[in-house]
């Protein structure tokens, strides 16, 4: 099988510089002591979706303006828009509330003409949002464009993880991604259930992806399930039930059918024999 990293790509003339600066920008308002996220929100979507305007406040107020334009403009800032968290009853409304507006400029920059599909720059700014709406986040963080985060204050992400597009990360009770974890397009990792009886009976349970752990396309992972390190879910597979260290599960419900030729001795043990061995250390 033919080995293929990727190879680098070069940017239009000038780009690069313009994308730097913009960033650094970025970066240095977030930081900022007692910044006001909100504001900062809807000063960047403003540039972002008008460029070249500057009266915000003005064409908000001006009658002569469609009245979808003005519902735009006023959509560009977090105050006037809801989530979908904040209607349920398990949110923390404070730790939200902080989170939010940069939840908001995640998503509104991935649906812009500058965000988009745009992997340079929307790798970067992801980067650059994340540690500040995560719990947790390592170096290297990779994030491809439509990844949809619920909570985010609930999420660990260690170092050099990889999350490609259209993923859903539902850290309502919480996720955490080990080091180098790569999860693949379309796939779910969920952090809650309903109950089959009454759909408003909510269990959390917080879901682990341990280190070298691989989800695949389209894979989904429930809530409370530990992905043992070096495993990997296959494609279209729903992992129910915890996943063993360096096992490759599959199928729905996803089950074990072979273990990685680099795994150690030990991740050769069935399951049966593990439990006995537990059992007999008590």
């Amino acid at each position: 099988m033919a080995y293929l990293p990727l190879r680098p790509v070069a940017l239009g003339t000038g780009a690069g510089t313009v994308f730097d600066d913009w960033l650094s920008s970025l970066e240095a308002r977030l930081g900022e002591s007692g910044a006001d996220w909100c504001r900062l929100t809807r000063e960047v979507l403003f540039d972002i979706y008008f460029p070249g305007h500057r009266d915000y406040e003005g064409m908000v107020a001006d009658p002569d303006l469609p009245a979808a334009s003005r519902a735009t403009l006023l959509a560009l800032d977090p105050h006037n828009i809801t989530l979908e968290p904040e209607y349920y009853a398990d949110v923390d409304p404070a730790r939200f509330a902080r989170v939010k507006p940069l939840l908001w400029l995640w998503q509104s920059f991935d649906r812009s003409p500058l965000g988009g599909g745009n992997v340079h720059l929307g790798v970067r700014f992801r980067r650059l949002l994340a540690p500040h709406i995560f719990a947790r986040c390592g170096r290297n963080f990779k994030c491809f464009h439509f990844v949809e985060v619920s909570f985010g204050y609930n999420m660990e992400v260690g170092d050099d993880v990889v999350v490609h597009r259209n993923v859903l990360l539902d850290d309502r009770g919480g996720i955490t991604l080990g080091d180098r974890v790569s999860i693949s397009d379309y796939a779910n990792i969920y952090s809650h259930t309903h109950s089959i009886v009454d759909q408003k009976d909510v269990t959390n349970a917080r879901t682990v992806l341990e280190d070298d752990v691989r989800i695949t396309y389209h894979a989904t992972v429930l809530a409370g399930v530990r992905v043992g390190r070096n495993s990997m879910v296959g494609a279209m597979a729903v992992a129910t039930k915890d996943v063993r260290p360096y096992h490759v599960n599959v199928g729905i419900p996803a089950k074990s059918v072979r273990v990685k030729p680099n795994a150690p001795p030990e991740a050769y043990v069935t399951e049966r024999v593990a439990g006995r061995n537990r059992e007999e250390m008590r």
